[in-house]
């Protein structure tokens, strides 16, 4: 399930990296053998898809990567606001593959940041109304944050799998 990390890292790092790779594999354990369809439904009350929620995980760990290398995150202007709304959504011209595959290569970059960043650097975080005016947010704080939103997202896709065929990832 998770992966043997380099013993040349100190503990805080392998227990990033650990803690991410666990929850990676019961997030993508959702999807498995879905076809591009299945993984397009929607079958809760909800207007999450599993495809949907691959797509917006990648993307928001890919922004928040930005966050820890550069300093700066997308804004939340009306296009960053249809852009988000078909974040959530597998469009006809993508595959359940195609965002998997984003997923990975984004997950693959997270973790070299993990290793390899100055966990105590920080940068102030963008406005926005769910963050604190002149709030700054550290690298080791934004990847806490990572993992808690992909443990939030995993509840939310196991959710939905149990629904289209009865799989579930933990029991």
């Amino acid at each position: 399930m998770t992966e043997t990390q380099p013993t040349d890292l100190d503990p805080e790092r392998v227990a990033l990296l650990e803690a991410l790779a666990q929850q990676r594999y019961f997030f993508l354990h959702t999807v498995e053998g879905l076809t591009d369809e299945q993984a397009r439904l929607t079958p809760t009350a909800s207007s999450l898809c599993l495809g949907g929620l691959v797509k917006h995980v990648a993307l928001t760990e890919r922004g928040w990567t930005d966050f820890v290398e550069h300093g700066t995150m997308a804004g939340g202007d009306d296009a960053d606001l249809e852009a988000r709304e078909r974040e959530f959504r597998l469009l006809e011209d993508e595959t359940l593959d195609g965002v998997v595959g984003l997923y990975r290569e984004v997950a693959a970059h997270t973790d070299e940041l993990v290793r390899t960043v100055d966990l105590d650097s920080s940068h102030p975080l963008p406005p926005a109304p769910w963050f604190t005016p002149g709030e700054h947010r550290s690298a080791r704080r934004t990847f806490l944050h990572l993992l808690s939103e992909l443990a939030h997202h995993t509840g939310h896709a196991d959710v939905i799998r149990e629904t289209v065929d009865g799989q579930r990832s933990m029991g």
